[in-house]
């Protein structure tokens, strides 16, 4: 009854309701919401404080920004904004002007990788098969999740599509701009309430232990100092009996993508990831070619339950294609 309280107390404010309904619709900061809102700073962060303190907002750093959106489990902000009508005024002028900064982080965004001429869509860039990639990769997660965390979630095409499965869906990446461009794609195809994004290093992972269904990690390998340091921190949230899909390059001659596009690695053959898994307690279950210009390799691999040991450095199951 106290924490009930509580968060009726925090919510019971015009301000605070308006906060809660602008972070319904995705993730913003604090200057963002200076903007919307057409309040000041210190005002805001007074009442984000105490919406974030009573549980109503999940409050997430990122560099010199700080990001809010509805948790998870957010039932009785969700159940407040839906007695909210849709034709207020004052809601309706926050909701236009937060698709317009969306739009305008998404441009600024763009612009950003255009002048440092980076090659963010990477599937793109390397002449993959982006569809054929992407199909297997749903073909090979449930139609149902609880959790789902996608690792290098880049410009969060893999976490749109994906999200509609999951209850709650997390894709975490190690560039700001990258995040930008996801916040807005989540935004725009109208899933932020079950999808959000935050800056993370894919070896420190800020998600607790075995709390993941299921985790994804596509075109993010080849770029990593140590995969198997890499791998171990993704089983590390994964729960017993959880999938671990990765997506990546099969071993290629292409030296030249080691400097163009600051590859580590040449592609990865089934025995290496076979035995990275085996360390991280995940057993190889199948894998499939995507061919193409570059043949991608699909690795689709299973935590092992808390008191089995997969034997064979994880090659328990055989690797078959399909």
């Amino acid at each position: 009854m106290d924490e009930l309280l509580t968060q009726l107390r925090a919510a019971a404010e015009p301000t605070r309701l308006r906060l809660l309904a602008l972070c319904a619709r995705g993730a913003f900061c604090v200057s963002e919401m200076c903007q919307i809102l057409g309040q000041s700073q210190p005002r805001l962060s007074r009442h984000l404080k105490l919406l974030a303190e009573a549980g109503l907002l999940l409050r997430t750093p990122e560099g010199p920004n700080v990001y809010f959106q509805l948790p998870p489990e957010a039932g009785l902000a969700r159940a407040l904004l839906a007695r909210l009508p849709e034709d207020d005024p004052l809601l309706q002028a926050d909701r236009r002007l937060a698709a317009r900064i969306a739009a305008e982080r998404a441009r600024a965004a763009s612009a950003l990788f255009q002048r440092a001429g980076m090659e963010w869509d990477e599937t793109q860039a390397l002449g993959l098969d982006a569809a054929a990639l992407e199909a297997a990769i749903l073909d090979a997660l449930p139609a149902r999740l609880d959790t789902l965390l996608d690792i290098g979630t880049g410009t969060g095409r893999l976490l749109e599509l994906a999200a509609p499965r999951a209850r709650h869906a997390l894709g975490v990446d190690a560039s700001r701009e990258m995040l930008a461009l996801a916040r807005a794609r989540l935004s725009e195809r109208g899933l932020a309430e079950r999808a959000a994004v935050r800056l993370a290093d894919m070896y420190r992972l800020p998600i607790a232990d075995a709390s993941q269904e299921a985790v994804t990690m596509q075109m993010v390998l080849h770029y990593a100092e140590d995969p198997a340091a890499a791998l171990a921190e993704a089983a590390r949230v994964l729960k017993p009996g959880g999938l671990l899909l990765l997506a990546d390059l099969a071993p290629h001659g292409r030296t030249e993508l080691l400097d163009r596009l600051a590859h580590r690695w040449p592609g990865f053959d089934d025995a290496a990831i076979a035995g990275w898994l085996g360390e991280a307690r995940c057993a190889l279950a199948h894998a499939r070619t995507i061919p193409g210009p570059l043949a991608a390799r699909l690795w689709v691999a299973q935590k092992a339950a808390s008191s089995q040991t997969p034997p064979d450095g994880g090659l328990a199951l055989a690797i078959t294609e399909r």
